[in-house]
């Protein structure tokens, strides 16, 4: 029986991404639960007010000084007592390790969180260890990014270190477009860029659950297409699904090589979210990883998969280390709905046809609104969760939602 919990869980923005992982640790039996934003107390929703023992404001839920702070001031009226600073966005990790370690929180600590966070620091441990990953650099200026670039050749991606889910990542297609980008945007000492080969072939990712050390469960899905080529074409309806079955040989070299790197980059206990890629003419490259729950619905489709609230079960592994292995039962799949055009939502063309065909396998659904203003993101205005034991049937609802659905802006 899990012991008392005394919980900090730390939101900048009262978002409702976010509020679903606060809700669900909210919701475990002998948890206390604190939110620290940067956002008012009255845009906390109605509905998870009864489960918030106490509100704390912040200026900037992103300052590890400013959590400092806030975090003493509910241990204060808690009588002294923190067991647990949590958060899922991907720029609170080393800030939350920070705060632990200056506390004395049990939790990942700095030098783990940095080895997830820091994509050069990442790649740099994971090929000391021989595993699979994209030549790359941290170039503090523009003659380094030229030499890697003379070495490697392109195409090239250009990205930030501790960037998260491909934002501010491009393309460079040329030395003209090297040259291009310098100008506009160029590495400095105190911010350096990644620069790093540009990896084709089929892109997955690697979810995996780790227990003190001991890697207990991992999830495959495959992106149809990659995150990448979404940003760049703003018109692209992107799908992600999970096949039922990752026990086949397609999948052995993932399934050494993932393991292996989490071990590697040190993480003790948590949920980690690895991005990598089937290179054409064989092997594999991972990408990068992520100490935190995956974004854009992906922990709903691990919990429609398996049959099992992952949200519960990510928050009681960070609470009270503990983690039931469920069996992984369905196919399931996400697509997502983008706007095309420009200005805001005006229509939504082919969603009545897909949900009388679909409605059965439909199990999850946010819908764009009219007059919705578009998010300019790769997971878009919307998306509906597919579930079915068939893989292939799941591909092909996929498939009919992104050929039939169009949402127009004007």
């Amino acid at each position: 029986m899990a012991v008392p919990s005394h919980v900090v869980f730390v939101v900048p923005f009262l978002l409702e991404s976010s509020l679903r992982f606060a809700a669900a640790a909210g919701r475990l039996p002998g948890v206390r639960l604190a939110i620290l934003s940067q956002d008012m107390p009255e845009r906390l929703p109605e509905e998870l007010r009864p489960l918030v023992d106490t509100f704390q404001r912040v200026p900037d839920a992103m300052n590890s000084a400013q959590l400092v702070e806030g975090v003493r001031v509910i241990a204060r009226k808690w009588g002294g007592r923190v067991d647990r600073v949590m958060g899922i966005l991907e720029q609170l990790q080393v800030p939350l390790a920070e705060v632990r370690e200056q506390l004395g929180v049990r939790g990942m600590d700095v030098e783990e969180a940095r080895h997830f966070r820091d994509k050069s620091l990442m790649k740099l441990r994971l090929a000391e260890h021989g595993l699979p990953c994209a030549r790359h650099c941290l170039a503090p200026n523009a003659e380094e990014a030229r030499a890697f670039a003379a070495r490697v050749g392109y195409p090239l991606v250009v990205k930030p270190p501790a960037g998260a889910g491909s934002r501010n990542t491009f393309r460079v297609e040329s030395a003209e477009d090297l040259e291009g980008w310098l100008r506009s945007d160029p590495p400095l000492t105190d911010a350096p860029a990644m620069v790093e080969e540009f990896i084709t072939g089929e892109e997955y990712s690697f979810d995996t659950i780790t227990l003190h050390g001991k890697h207990l469960l991992h999830s495959i899905s495959r992106y149809r297409p990659g995150p990448l080529e979404v940003i760049e074409t703003p018109w692209i309806q992107w799908t992600v699904q999970l096949p039922r079955r990752i026990d086949g040989s397609e999948f052995d070299e993932i399934k050494q090589a993932g393991p292996r790197a989490i071990e590697v980059l040190g993480i003790q206990t948590g949920l980690t979210h690895m991005e990598w890629f089937r290179r054409p003419k064989g092997g594999i490259a991972i990408s990068e990883v992520a100490a935190r729950p995956p974004g854009a619905q992906f922990t709903s489709l691990l919990s429609f998969a398996h049959d099992h609230d992952f949200y519960s079960a990510w928050a009681r592994l960070i609470i009270f280390e503990e983690f039931d292995v469920p069996e992984r039962k369905f196919s399931a799949g996400a697509a997502y709905l983008r706007g095309q055009g420009n200005g805001r939502v005006v229509a939504i063309h082919g969603l009545e046809a897909v949900q009388r065909e679909l409605g059965p396998l439909i199990v999850e659904q946010k819908l764009p609104r009219i007059g919705q203003v578009p998010t300019g993101a790769y997971d878009g205005e919307g998306f509906l969760i597919l579930r079915h034991p068939e893989t292939e049937v799941v591909a092909r609802g996929l498939e009919k939602i992104v050929s039939t659905v169009r949402v127009e802006l004007a």
